[in-house]
């Protein structure tokens, strides 16, 4: 539609009509995304408090739609774990941009790449990217308020520093892979852990039903905790969970994601917030 034509239906959002307002609605939700700009400038340039609720209950819909659409592309070919946890955090902050993140992203890789070189083993790699993440930038467990959504946001990790097992694992994990380390999620339930694969090792290998070779677990939560099987096998008891070969190998970018909303829809209820836990669970219903 013509931008004038945009701005015509927007100017009639205030009508008493509800006909009317019903219809205009239905028209500009036609749209994409990007007429928010117009929404926006229409509610600040009013104080009629009805026609600022529909702006901000357009806005908020259209905003909505155009996560879920993200994520529903995102799901048919999920090779960017970063650009997944973008779309969970662009929920919450729909003017977050991709390239915000991977410019944070890149200069953490870039702060350890100074360190790394082609003659340390697996472990000297890990314990350059545990000093880094977690000694110099300070990067750990949120253990004022474990519960809140912040907690699942990646750009509120990155800006904080403080975060959960699976943001924090996320984190590692990509910066790890960016600079060609074999590091990826593992979906431990009451927990998150990663994987560092054998040499060459990657989760395609896995898919095609090869086996994967797995050289140690790192424990993001606990400063990148080097672990074995054996301790991992102990944590598995102690919770009384039933054994399950998933909670020893790679997981999907997807089962990350996937998560990540689970994660959300448990602090938006802890908080009380409905409406969100409703909309979390609509975007979770495309994971089926």
């Amino acid at each position: 539609m013509e931008r004038n034509k945009v701005l015509a239906l927007i100017s009639l959002l205030d009508d008493p009509s509800d006909e009317i307002f019903s219809t205009v609605e239905g028209e500009l939700l036609k749209e994409e995304v990007d007429i928010v700009p117009d929404l926006e400038k229409a509610w600040e340039s009013t104080y009629d408090s009805t026609y600022q609720r529909r702006l901000e209950n357009l806005i908020h819909t259209l905003q909505f739609k155009d996560v879920k659409g993200r994520l529903r592309q995102w799901l048919a070919a999920p090779e960017d774990l970063l650009y997944g946890a973008w779309l969970v955090a662009r929920y919450q902050y729909p003017g977050l941009r991709y390239e915000e993140l991977d410019l944070k992203i890149n200069q953490l890789r870039k702060d350890v790449w100074l360190e790394l070189n082609d003659h340390l083993t697996a472990l000297e790699k890990v314990r350059v990217i545990n000093h880094i993440l977690f000694d110099v930038h300070g990067f750990g467990r949120n253990t004022t308020n474990f519960m809140a959504a912040q907690n699942s946001l990646i750009c509120d990790v990155l800006d904080t520093r403080k975060g959960n097992p699976i943001s924090l694992s996320v984190i590692y994990s990509v910066v790890a892979q960016r600079l060609g380390l074999p590091v990826y999620g593992v979906n431990l339930p009451k927990n998150f852990i990663l994987a560092y694969l054998d040499e060459g090792g990657d989760l395609v290998s896995g898919n095609k039903g090869e086996e994967i070779s797995i050289l140690f677990y790192l424990n993001p939560i606990n400063k990148g905790a080097v672990l074995g099987r054996k301790e991992i096998e102990f944590f598995v008891k102690q919770q009384k969970l039933e054994p399950n070969p998933s909670y020893y190998l790679p997981c999907s970018n997807k089962d990350i994601v996937q998560r990540m909303l689970n994660n959300l829809v448990f602090a938006f209820e802890s908080s009380n917030q409905p409406e969100k836990v409703e909309e979390i669970r609509e975007l979770l219903s495309l994971f089926a």
